[in-house]
């Protein structure tokens, strides 16, 4: 009975260590799901669907078309640019293939088909590839993410004195947008400051680009990587990604997760606003646990994902770059959260959506964000979306 003890005990620990990864039973042991294992090297990300019974049934979305016309369009006109073709191949998918199944697509979202008839185009016209996932067997982790609209001030003010930083002038990236550190003042590279580092130095003075009146409002700009700032007149300033500190992300919620900060070991970004609200002496020494820093730059129109196309809520989604085509056309199969009746519960979802962005946790075949919009209703939902689904990609035949 003590050896069993103890073994509950250490499965206990390995589940809160890992956050609310859910996990699966193998014989009466839970074994936490590694959503973000990296893919062997050498391997694609996609796998081409040969049974046509494996083949996920596009009926329902076809009848939900909203907003695909222009989200289609915009990933059209990325892989139109020159620069685009750097990006590619990404697994067995060439540019080309990519131009050319979305041309496909559009095409067929011009015509008059709707429900089973467009269902069936698509399955005549088009391949069917899937995510390995996380387990070679499909399985992906679907979060969301949205763009906050926070209060502020272009000048530091006793309200208002948080800031959000520009891209400093010794960050030098790549000629594909990687950040490859701090050029020192003998020439030399070298990795740049933590946010640790940059939190406890003056090394950015001078480099504010606005001001925010909540150091945890400004973590979470940090998180989703955009954000609209509300001026005393009322004006909205857009915010966009410049560039990262070149860090890997760090979960600030699987951290407290794993010390018990939240008693019935739910997490959601409503949780965590609420308990810094009490608690704002702290968010410095948890948001230091995450080494990455995001870099601000200011930009009009709607929020623009890594592919510098403007994203559409619930038709653009983030993945890794690395191993997916970007600006892909995508078929989504998950549960996402709703307002129903003044609460929110889980519905299942399926949806055509594209490829269009990436984000700092975002790096591996076992993960997805879906984008939910702007403002407070989308924060909500994308903090509570955290479901299992598939991730599919399509290509013209």
């Amino acid at each position: 009975m003590k050896k069993l003890i103890l073994i509950a005990e250490f499965l206990l620990i390995c589940i809160l260590i890992t956050g609310c990864q859910r996990p699966t039973k193998f014989e009466e042991i839970e074994i936490p799901v590694d959503y973000d294992k990296p893919l062997p090297p050498g391997e694609s990300a996609l796998r081409l669907i040969t049974n046509p019974h494996d083949i996920p049934d596009f009926t329902f979305a076809c009848y939900n078309l909203g907003d695909l016309k222009e989200a289609t369009a915009k990933s059209i006109n990325y892989l139109k640019k020159p620069s685009s073709k750097q990006f590619y191949p990404r697994g067995p998918v060439s540019h080309d293939m990519a131009v050319e199944s979305l041309e496909a697509f559009a095409k067929l979202l011009n015509s008059r088909l709707r429900g089973k008839n467009l269902s069936a185009a698509i399955t005549e016209k088009f391949d069917v590839y899937t995510s390995v996932g996380c387990d070679n067997r499909g399985t992906v982790l679907f979060t969301g993410y949205y763009t906050p609209i926070f209060d502020g001030s272009m000048t530091e003010t006793e309200k208002f004195k948080y800031p959000l930083y520009k891209q400093p002038p010794d960050l030098i990236k790549g000629d594909k947008g990687k950040i490859l550190g701090q050029k020192s003042a003998n020439g030399r590279m070298r990795p740049y400051p933590t946010r640790a580092q940059l939190q406890n130095s003056n090394a950015l003075d001078g480099l504010e680009l606005i001001w925010m009146a909540c150091p945890f409002e400004v973590y979470i700009t940090h998180v989703q990587g955009s954000a609209k700032i509300r001026l005393l007149d009322g004006e909205l300033v857009g915010l966009g990604y410049a560039a990262s500190n070149g860090r890997e992300y760090k979960s600030l919620s699987k951290k407290m997760l794993a010390q018990g900060k939240f008693d019935d070991g739910k997490m959601s970004l409503s949780a965590m606003i609420d308990y810094f609200k009490v608690r704002p002496d702290r968010v410095n020494t948890y948001i230091a646990m995450n080494p990455r820093f995001v870099f601000f730059r200011t930009q009009s129109g709607d929020p623009r994902g890594s592919i510098n196309e403007e994203v559409t809520a619930y038709r653009s989604i983030a993945t890794d770059k690395t191993i997916f085509p970007p600006g892909g056309l995508t078929f989504i199969s998950t549960r996402i959260p709703y307002e129903k009746n003044g609460g929110i519960i889980d519905r299942p979802y399926t949806a055509f959506a594209l490829d269009q962005d990436t984000g700092g946790a975002i790096r591996a075949a076992g993960r997805c964000d879906i984008y939910m919009g702007q403002g407070d209703k989308a924060g909500t939902l994308a903090g509570r979306t955290y479901q299992e689904g598939r991730l599919y990609y399509l290509l013209l035949k």
